[in-house]
Protein backbone atom coordinates (compact mmCIF):
# COMPACT_ATOMS: atom_id res chain seq x y z
CA UNK A 1 0.00 0.00 0.00
CA UNK A 2 1.44 3.17 -1.09
CA UNK A 3 1.78 6.53 1.48
CA UNK A 4 -0.68 9.15 0.45
CA UNK A 5 1.95 11.84 2.40
CA UNK A 6 3.79 14.13 -0.02
CA UNK A 7 7.70 14.96 1.01
CA UNK A 8 8.32 18.52 2.80
CA UNK A 9 9.71 20.87 -0.25
CA UNK A 10 12.65 21.85 1.94
CA UNK A 11 13.26 18.65 3.97
CA UNK A 12 12.40 15.90 1.20
CA UNK A 13 13.04 13.38 4.14
CA UNK A 14 10.03 14.46 6.45
CA UNK A 15 6.50 13.27 5.13
CA UNK A 16 3.20 15.66 5.51
CA UNK A 17 -0.24 16.35 4.58
CA UNK A 18 0.15 19.97 5.48
CA UNK A 19 0.67 22.51 2.21
CA UNK A 20 0.93 25.87 2.15
CA UNK A 21 -2.26 28.31 1.43
CA UNK A 22 -0.22 30.39 -0.67
CA UNK A 23 1.43 27.98 -3.46
CA UNK A 24 0.35 24.72 -2.06
CA UNK A 25 3.68 23.16 -1.58
CA UNK A 26 3.88 20.36 1.21
CA UNK A 27 5.31 21.50 4.02
CA UNK A 28 6.79 19.97 7.42
CA UNK A 29 5.99 21.69 11.08
CA UNK A 30 9.53 23.00 10.73
CA UNK A 31 8.65 25.00 7.53
CA UNK A 32 4.98 26.47 8.72
CA UNK A 33 4.34 29.85 9.59
CA UNK A 34 0.40 30.41 11.03
CA UNK A 35 -1.47 32.91 9.22
CA UNK A 36 -4.74 34.35 10.16
CA UNK A 37 -6.93 31.59 7.87
CA UNK A 38 -4.11 28.34 8.33
CA UNK A 39 -0.34 27.66 7.44
CA UNK A 40 1.84 29.40 4.98
CA UNK A 41 5.79 28.32 3.96
CA UNK A 42 8.53 30.63 4.95
CA UNK A 43 9.32 31.93 1.41
CA UNK A 44 5.60 32.64 0.89
CA UNK A 45 5.98 34.40 4.23
CA UNK A 46 9.22 36.52 3.12
CA UNK A 47 7.85 37.03 -0.12
CA UNK A 48 4.59 38.87 1.03
CA UNK A 49 6.13 40.57 3.79
CA UNK A 50 4.96 44.44 3.67
CA UNK A 51 7.24 46.53 2.43
CA UNK A 52 6.57 50.79 1.98
CA UNK A 53 7.28 50.85 -1.40
CA UNK A 54 5.11 52.80 -4.39
CA UNK A 55 3.54 49.38 -5.35
CA UNK A 56 2.09 48.28 -1.78
CA UNK A 57 -1.17 50.90 -1.94
CA UNK A 58 -2.02 49.44 -5.31
CA UNK A 59 -1.44 45.61 -4.00
CA UNK A 60 -3.70 46.36 -1.09
CA UNK A 61 -1.07 45.06 1.54
CA UNK A 62 0.36 46.73 4.68
CA UNK A 63 0.45 46.15 8.18
CA UNK A 64 -2.60 48.27 8.85
CA UNK A 65 -5.81 47.13 9.56
CA UNK A 66 -7.25 50.42 9.25
CA UNK A 67 -10.09 49.29 6.58
CA UNK A 68 -11.57 46.83 8.78
CA UNK A 69 -11.56 49.53 12.07
CA UNK A 70 -12.45 51.68 9.76
CA UNK A 71 -15.81 49.70 8.92
CA UNK A 72 -16.46 49.76 12.68
CA UNK A 73 -15.54 53.59 13.16
CA UNK A 74 -18.57 53.50 10.50
CA UNK A 75 -20.94 51.89 12.34
CA UNK A 76 -20.68 53.18 15.47
CA UNK A 77 -20.42 56.90 14.16
CA UNK A 78 -23.74 56.36 12.62
CA UNK A 79 -25.80 54.75 15.47
CA UNK A 80 -24.20 57.73 17.25
CA UNK A 81 -25.96 60.09 15.22
CA UNK A 82 -29.25 58.05 15.32
CA UNK A 83 -28.72 58.19 19.33
CA UNK A 84 -28.00 62.02 18.86
CA UNK A 85 -31.51 62.42 16.66
CA UNK A 86 -33.63 60.25 18.83
CA UNK A 87 -32.21 59.29 22.36
CA UNK A 88 -34.52 56.87 22.86
CA UNK A 89 -33.34 54.72 20.58
CA UNK A 90 -30.09 53.54 22.67
CA UNK A 91 -31.65 49.92 22.88
CA UNK A 92 -34.05 50.04 20.63
CA UNK A 93 -35.23 51.35 16.89
CA UNK A 94 -33.25 53.87 14.47
CA UNK A 95 -34.34 57.20 13.67
CA UNK A 96 -32.11 56.76 10.25
CA UNK A 97 -34.27 53.34 8.84
CA UNK A 98 -36.64 55.10 7.28
CA UNK A 99 -34.63 57.32 5.04
CA UNK A 100 -31.53 54.51 4.92
CA UNK A 101 -32.93 51.23 5.53
CA UNK A 102 -33.28 48.66 2.73
CA UNK A 103 -37.26 48.87 1.73
CA UNK A 104 -38.23 47.11 -1.97
CA UNK A 105 -40.52 49.32 -2.98
CA UNK A 106 -37.86 52.40 -2.15
CA UNK A 107 -35.23 51.11 -3.64
CA UNK A 108 -37.59 50.16 -7.00
CA UNK A 109 -38.50 54.36 -7.24
CA UNK A 110 -34.39 55.01 -7.76
CA UNK A 111 -33.10 54.63 -3.89
CA UNK A 112 -30.38 52.32 -4.83
CA UNK A 113 -28.46 53.58 -2.04
CA UNK A 114 -30.26 52.25 0.19
CA UNK A 115 -28.48 48.70 -1.06
CA UNK A 116 -25.10 49.92 1.27
CA UNK A 117 -26.17 52.51 3.67
CA UNK A 118 -28.63 49.55 5.33
CA UNK A 119 -25.72 47.81 6.16
CA UNK A 120 -24.49 50.77 8.02
CA UNK A 121 -28.16 51.02 10.63
CA UNK A 122 -28.59 49.26 13.70
CA UNK A 123 -31.87 48.90 15.75
CA UNK A 124 -29.73 49.95 19.54
CA UNK A 125 -26.69 49.17 21.37
CA UNK A 126 -27.14 45.37 21.54
CA UNK A 127 -27.66 44.76 17.93
CA UNK A 128 -24.80 47.33 17.02
CA UNK A 129 -23.15 45.45 19.38
CA UNK A 130 -22.86 41.66 18.24
CA UNK A 131 -22.48 42.50 14.85
CA UNK A 132 -19.42 44.51 15.80
CA UNK A 133 -17.86 42.26 18.10
CA UNK A 134 -17.87 39.52 15.16
CA UNK A 135 -16.58 42.29 12.67
CA UNK A 136 -13.63 42.96 15.31
CA UNK A 137 -12.65 38.73 15.46
CA UNK A 138 -12.46 38.63 11.94
CA UNK A 139 -11.94 41.39 10.23
CA UNK A 140 -8.59 42.76 10.89
CA UNK A 141 -7.30 38.91 10.89
CA UNK A 142 -8.98 38.81 7.46
CA UNK A 143 -7.78 42.18 6.33
CA UNK A 144 -3.94 41.54 7.20
CA UNK A 145 -4.24 38.05 5.26
CA UNK A 146 -6.11 39.67 2.12
CA UNK A 147 -4.39 43.44 1.96
CA UNK A 148 -6.75 46.45 2.39
CA UNK A 149 -8.53 46.74 -0.74
CA UNK A 150 -9.56 42.89 -1.50
CA UNK A 151 -10.45 42.63 2.15
CA UNK A 152 -12.90 45.91 0.82
CA UNK A 153 -14.36 44.30 -2.08
CA UNK A 154 -15.25 40.72 -0.19
CA UNK A 155 -17.15 43.08 2.62
CA UNK A 156 -19.31 45.33 -0.27
CA UNK A 157 -19.73 41.95 -2.15
CA UNK A 158 -21.17 40.13 1.15
CA UNK A 159 -23.21 43.14 1.77
CA UNK A 160 -24.46 43.66 -1.50
CA UNK A 161 -25.45 39.80 -1.39
CA UNK A 162 -26.69 40.53 2.07
CA UNK A 163 -29.50 42.75 0.65
CA UNK A 164 -30.07 40.94 -2.84
CA UNK A 165 -31.07 38.18 -0.09
CA UNK A 166 -33.61 40.12 1.94
CA UNK A 167 -35.01 41.90 -1.33
CA UNK A 168 -35.48 38.19 -2.30
CA UNK A 169 -37.17 36.84 1.00
CA UNK A 170 -38.89 39.97 2.28
CA UNK A 171 -39.03 43.07 -0.12
CA UNK A 172 -41.60 45.17 1.98
CA UNK A 173 -39.73 44.84 5.10
CA UNK A 174 -37.44 47.74 6.30
CA UNK A 175 -34.43 45.93 6.89
CA UNK A 176 -30.78 47.17 8.60
CA UNK A 177 -27.43 45.76 10.04
CA UNK A 178 -24.65 44.65 8.92
CA UNK A 179 -25.80 41.03 9.76
CA UNK A 180 -25.24 40.14 6.24
CA UNK A 181 -21.52 41.31 5.71
CA UNK A 182 -20.72 39.95 8.50
CA UNK A 183 -21.70 36.17 7.65
CA UNK A 184 -20.33 36.76 4.49
CA UNK A 185 -17.25 37.36 6.37
CA UNK A 186 -17.66 34.33 8.28
CA UNK A 187 -18.39 32.19 4.70
CA UNK A 188 -14.79 33.87 3.64
CA UNK A 189 -13.12 32.38 6.77
CA UNK A 190 -14.72 28.81 5.89
CA UNK A 191 -12.89 29.01 2.44
CA UNK A 192 -10.36 29.95 3.23
CA UNK A 193 -9.61 27.79 6.29
CA UNK A 194 -10.12 24.09 3.93
CA UNK A 195 -7.76 26.06 1.42
CA UNK A 196 -5.23 25.77 4.17
CA UNK A 197 -6.19 22.03 5.07
CA UNK A 198 -7.42 23.41 8.18
CA UNK A 199 -11.11 21.19 8.66
CA UNK A 200 -13.67 24.63 9.98
CA UNK A 201 -15.43 22.07 12.06
CA UNK A 202 -12.33 21.76 14.23
CA UNK A 203 -11.69 25.57 13.69
CA UNK A 204 -14.99 26.52 15.33
CA UNK A 205 -16.03 28.71 12.47
CA UNK A 206 -18.69 26.48 11.01
CA UNK A 207 -20.32 25.87 14.99
CA UNK A 208 -20.43 29.90 15.07
CA UNK A 209 -22.54 30.34 11.71
CA UNK A 210 -24.33 27.06 12.66
CA UNK A 211 -25.42 29.07 16.08
CA UNK A 212 -26.18 32.21 13.89
CA UNK A 213 -28.56 30.46 11.64
CA UNK A 214 -30.34 29.16 14.40
CA UNK A 215 -30.33 32.25 15.81
CA UNK A 216 -31.75 33.57 12.35
CA UNK A 217 -34.45 31.00 12.39
CA UNK A 218 -35.75 31.11 15.62
CA UNK A 219 -35.84 35.01 16.45
CA UNK A 220 -38.91 36.71 15.20
CA UNK A 221 -38.08 39.78 12.90
CA UNK A 222 -34.73 38.92 11.97
CA UNK A 223 -33.69 39.11 8.28
CA UNK A 224 -33.46 35.37 7.04
CA UNK A 225 -33.15 36.63 3.49
CA UNK A 226 -29.83 38.90 4.63
CA UNK A 227 -27.85 36.36 6.30
CA UNK A 228 -28.40 33.36 3.99
CA UNK A 229 -27.88 35.82 1.05
CA UNK A 230 -24.88 37.45 2.79
CA UNK A 231 -23.32 33.81 3.68
CA UNK A 232 -23.51 32.98 0.11
CA UNK A 233 -21.95 35.79 -1.13
CA UNK A 234 -18.94 35.53 1.30
CA UNK A 235 -18.53 32.09 0.27
CA UNK A 236 -18.30 33.14 -3.50
CA UNK A 237 -16.23 35.46 -2.74
CA UNK A 238 -14.02 33.81 -0.92
CA UNK A 239 -13.64 31.02 -3.02
CA UNK A 240 -12.45 33.81 -5.83
CA UNK A 241 -10.09 35.70 -3.16
CA UNK A 242 -8.62 32.49 -1.66
CA UNK A 243 -7.92 30.57 -5.24
CA UNK A 244 -4.52 29.45 -5.12
CA UNK A 245 -2.18 31.39 -7.95
CA UNK A 246 -4.64 34.03 -8.14
CA UNK A 247 -3.32 37.27 -8.12
CA UNK A 248 -4.68 39.84 -5.54
CA UNK A 249 -5.45 42.64 -7.80
CA UNK A 250 -7.28 39.83 -10.24
CA UNK A 251 -9.05 38.64 -7.08
CA UNK A 252 -10.09 42.36 -6.31
CA UNK A 253 -11.68 42.77 -9.48
CA UNK A 254 -13.65 39.68 -9.37
CA UNK A 255 -14.89 40.72 -6.10
CA UNK A 256 -15.76 43.94 -7.04
CA UNK A 257 -17.23 43.06 -10.15
CA UNK A 258 -19.40 40.57 -8.21
CA UNK A 259 -20.36 43.12 -5.95
CA UNK A 260 -21.78 44.98 -8.35
CA UNK A 261 -23.74 41.77 -10.05
CA UNK A 262 -25.34 41.71 -6.74
CA UNK A 263 -26.61 45.31 -6.76
CA UNK A 264 -27.87 44.93 -10.21
CA UNK A 265 -29.71 42.07 -9.71
CA UNK A 266 -31.35 43.42 -6.32
CA UNK A 267 -32.66 46.30 -8.36
CA UNK A 268 -34.16 44.04 -10.74
CA UNK A 269 -35.68 42.50 -7.96
CA UNK A 270 -36.78 45.67 -6.31
CA UNK A 271 -38.50 46.77 -9.56
CA UNK A 272 -40.14 43.17 -10.89
CA UNK A 273 -44.20 42.62 -10.39
CA UNK A 274 -45.08 40.61 -7.32
CA UNK A 275 -45.99 37.21 -8.30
Amino acid sequence: MTSQLASCYRHPGRETGVRCQRCERPICPACMVPAPVGVQCVECVRRLRPRATPGQALRGVSSGTWVAYGIIGVNVAVWLLGLFVAPQSFLSGSPLAPIGGLYGPAVARGQWWRLFTSGFLHLGIIHLGLNMAVLYMLGPRLERELGKLPFLALYLASLTAGSLGALLLSRHSLTVGASGAIFGLMGAVVVGQRASGIDPWRSGIVGLIVFNLIFTFVVPGISIGGHLGGLAGGLIAGAILFRPGIRPALATLACAGLAGFFVVAALVVAGAPLP
